[in-house]
């Protein structure tokens, strides 16, 4: 009787394990899949008159939204590409919108709406046009201009410099990189302007440790009668690479060309880290990974994890028992890369039988 009464239980367990575990897959991961990226607080306005029409307006909406998401994730040379998709095709992306506020002032309708673009969608029209996303990463870096006057062998630095007191002065919210300037340092400016004639050889990390970021650019622009050579350092991760220009006709003294200036060397730097954090959907690793399904929160952690990263395609539960969940996961990127993203997670897999079993 106990034996058979110890079974009843341990089957009662077992009914109520494979009830969860086909929640788990049937609501976790199907909602998972399905991700979104959001835009918000886009801005339209328009004259309240006898041709008005709301409808209208919230499409314009739904178009800039589209437009702020592409210059968000597309490297410039791809955003013409993607620019004459029709009013029809970007609806067709919308997941879901929201009316975050409308108002009537002076006869003009004013609206501020949320977007929230279908990501899988999103992917296929961007594979469709041959454009390669990048992951959203935002990243806060030092950045240090400095200016050379090679006529009079004169360098300026922080407030002496239009760079420095005009590079903030406007910022797009589709920029990924927020531009953090350094303090006005005397050691740091003496110690500059004493390596004048060999700035291009300059080791800048020593400056960049005092604000504790291992990311900077360090931006040295050369300026003469027939032109302005710009030389660009820029460390992310630890990596350095460096971009040169070289530009005529420009008077950084004029803030119409300045401004114009500033804004290409963004554009420059932007691409940058959208090349460094590409997303290549024509690269499809599939991985089968092995997760032990004895804590529910474990489970849904993981799941949440890989709903977050933009590198994972799309992943679901082929196969489970009592004691663990397999998984199917499409990663695009390398095998190394998804062992970086899955660390960044504190997650670390041991391979068994072509089984990748998590840690």
């Amino acid at each position: 009787m106990r034996c058979f009464s110890k079974f009843i239980k341990q089957k009662s367990l077992y009914n109520l394990f494979l009830f969860l575990a086909l929640l788990n897959i049937f609501f976790s991961t199907e909602n998972s899949i399905a991700k979104t990226f959001s835009i918000k607080e886009i801005e339209i306005s328009s004259p309240f008159n006898a041709s008005f029409d709301k409808n209208k307006i919230i499409n314009r909406g739904f178009v800039e939204a589209y437009e702020e998401l592409i210059l968000t994730i597309a490297q410039s040379k791809d955003q013409k590409k993607l620019q004459n998709t029709s009013t029809k095709e970007v609806k067709s992306l919308v997941e879901t919108f929201s009316i975050v506020q409308e108002s009537f002032i002076d006869e003009i309708y004013n609206l501020t709406l949320n977007v929230e673009f279908n990501k899988k969608s999103f992917f296929e029209l961007l594979e469709k046009k041959n454009v390669f996303p990048s992951s959203i990463i935002r990243k806060d870096l030092i950045f240090f201009p400095i200016e050379v006057d090679e006529e009079k062998n004169e360098i300026f630095l922080f407030s002496e410099s239009q760079l420095f007191k005009n590079w903030n002065f406007k910022k797009e919210k589709h920029h990924q990189l927020n531009y953090i300037l350094p303090n006005e340092d005397i050691d740091d400016y003496n110690l500059i302007k004493k390596n004048i004639n060999n700035l291009e050889d300059f080791d800048f990390r020593e400056i960049s440790k005092k604000y504790n970021f291992e990311d900077f650019i360090i931006m040295i622009v050369f300026k003469n009668n027939q032109e302005i050579r710009v030389l660009n350092q820029i460390v992310f991760n630890k990596n350095q690479n460096l971009k040169n220009f070289k530009f005529k006709n420009i008077n950084l003294e004029n803030l119409d060309d300045l401004k114009k200036f500033i804004d290409k060397q963004k554009i420059v730097f932007e691409d940058y880290w959208k090349l460094k954090n590409i997303i290549n959907t024509s690269i499809k690793l599939d991985l089968t990974i092995s997760v032990d399904n004895s804590n529910i929160i474990k489970i849904d952690q993981f799941e949440e994890a890989l709903s977050s990263i933009e590198l994972v395609n799309k992943f679901n539960i082929f196969k489970f028992d009592n004691k663990k969940n397999i998984y199917k996961i499409i990663f695009n990127g390398t095998r190394d890369q998804f062992l970086n993203v899955m660390k960044d997670y504190d997650y670390f897999f041991e391979i068994k039988n072509k089984i990748w079993v998590l840690e």
